[in-house]
């Protein structure tokens, strides 16, 4: 069971980091006997450390649409036998995925919507911007859009709007016009190419521990991934996933993501989703979390010193309120 949908894809050498694996823990109360859902399993750091939390008799399944990701994590857990289910598949499947597999909702889930140190580090996957590489950027590899077809195909209008919304590049106008006239010249279908254009018309401060090219390379593997659609879809209804009592913990790691998190957790805790103008409520709704986060946790200092990918990370939490909403094989 604890094999399904895994890839034969070459292991990268690269050891990842969980990001805040103390705090998740503390949040997320692994006990022996409990459920999980790591709906990012990535390398299997944080699944790992629940199912340690959770020994000897606790359950949790892995999503993640990486298949590379998934013959790693399945190597890190191999001592875990019968404790885990990895699914290959986006976490905005994640109700879908439960009910196929029969399990009525988990007492914890943890979505971490950083891309790992798995990916960075290999080349081939081209979404390092200090590694040469093909321009692909493809989490999933299954799919047929890479990078290089955003890169080379989108028009300049198109391209300046993901630079602009998706990376929040402020010479996102100019950016894209380079951008246009290097591949009038060449196609720009590697990571190499495509940085020494846009170090042509983007500079960074001094003080900036920010690559010129870092928001660019965010921008087009959100764009090719679709990351902040999968993320909408999750946030719908997500907390459908939890039982009574069960909590949710997300790290984000860009302004764009936490937005997104932290306003469909208001939408979930409301009591009321009417417009200010009615004096009356008329929607029915009822708060199906309470927010466990104010304001969203942080790494530590030497977390940071240790683990630098890190230092971007924003966590928030919600547990289910015992009263409120379906769960995962509810109707609505």
């Amino acid at each position: 069971m604890e094999t399904a949908w895994i890839t034969t894809a070459p292991l990268p050498s690269a050891h990842h980091l969980p990001v805040m694996v103390a705090e998740v823990l503390a949040l997320l109360r692994p006990r022996p006997g409990a459920t999980f859902l790591d709906g990012t399993v990535g390398g299997g750091g944080h699944a790992a450390a629940v199912l340690e939390a959770c020994a000897p008799a606790g359950r949790l399944l892995g999503l993640d649409w990486d298949g590379a990701a998934l013959q790693v994590a399945a190597q890190r857990l191999a001592t875990f036998t019968g404790q885990y289910v990895l699914v290959r598949e986006s976490f905005s499947q994640a109700l879908t995925v439960l009910s196929r597999l029969g399990w009525n909702g988990v007492d914890g889930a943890l979505l971490d919507l950083g891309f790992s140190s798995l990916q960075v580090e290999d080349g081939e996957r081209g979404f390092s911007f200090l590694r040469p590489g093909p321009l692909d950027m493809r989490m999933d590899q299954r799919q047929d859009r890479c990078a290089a077809d955003v890169v080379n195909r989108a028009s300049e209008a198109e391209l300046r709007q993901i630079f602009r919304d998706l990376g929040e590049e402020r010479a996102a106008g100019a950016l894209a016009r380079a951008v246009v006239q290097a591949r009038a010249a060449a196609p720009v279908t590697t990571t190499t190419a495509l940085v020494t254009t846009i170090a042509r018309v983007v500079r960074r401060p001094p003080h900036s521990h920010l690559h010129p090219a870092t928001r660019a390379f965010q921008a087009l593997r959100i764009a090719v991934n679709q990351e902040l659609d999968h993320l909408t879809a999750f946030l719908r209804d997500g907390y459908r996933l939890l039982r009574p009592g069960g909590r949710l913990v997300i790290l984000a790691y860009h302004s764009l993501e936490d937005r997104l998190v932290k306003e469909a957790f208001r939408r979930w805790a409301a009591s009321c989703l009417c417009p200010p103008r009615l004096q009356v409520c008329a929607c029915g709704w009822s708060p199906k979390v309470q927010i466990l986060t104010a304001k969203p946790r942080t790494p530590a200092p030497e977390e940071v010193a240790r683990n630098p990918r890190a230092r971007s990370a924003r966590l928030r939490a919600v547990e289910r309120c015992v009263l409120g909403g379906g769960n995962v094989d509810a109707s609505g």
